[in-house]
């Protein structure tokens, strides 16, 4: 497993991320400071719409931004036999021979990239199953609570 080539996948699609919330923020800005989003009436409030989007939008890039610093410092070390889960760990799970892949990040979950021909899912410490997995080690078999249904998986990968 090569995670430096998977790291840098994650920072390419955070990128992309990035560059839409920008062109959005950018037309959203437009939008409020156009001449045609001036209040016709006390109850026309368009242009304060758009500046409250611009606004999030704003924000929303900061935060992609801080995600991409977090990754681009991120040690993209080699979990050793038996070491427990910890960020920066790649984890494969395996319920009923069906195997589910996860990079737990410092930032950005919720954030999917294809890597060796499989999905992989950007998890991070806060999530719940971040929560649950942190600490674990490859080989354990752990009752996990996912989307309301509660199963055993087993780590079969710490890398």
């Amino acid at each position: 497993m090569n995670k430096r080539a998977l790291i840098k996948k994650i920072v390419a699609r955070l990128t992309d991320e990035l560059e839409v919330y920008f062109r959005a923020a950018r037309a959203s800005r437009a939008e409020a400071t156009h001449e045609q989003s001036k209040a016709e009436n006390k109850y026309d409030t368009r242009g304060l719409e758009a500046s409250y989007l611009a606004r999030g939008q704003s924000r929303q890039a900061v935060e992609i931004q801080e995600s991409i610093a977090a990754f681009e410092t991120l040690d993209a070390r080699r979990f050793a036999a038996g070491e427990p889960i910890d960020v920066g760990a790649f984890v494969e799970l395996e319920l009923n021979a069906e195997k589910t892949a996860y990079f737990i990040g410092p930032r950005a979950g919720g954030t999917e990239v294809l890597h060796d021909q499989r999905e992989v899912l950007v998890i991070t410490p806060q999530s719940p199953l971040g929560e649950q997995l942190l600490g674990r080690k490859q080989g354990e078999i752990l009752k996990l609570k996912l989307a309301g249904t509660q199963n055993q998986y087993r780590v079969t990968v710490v890398a």
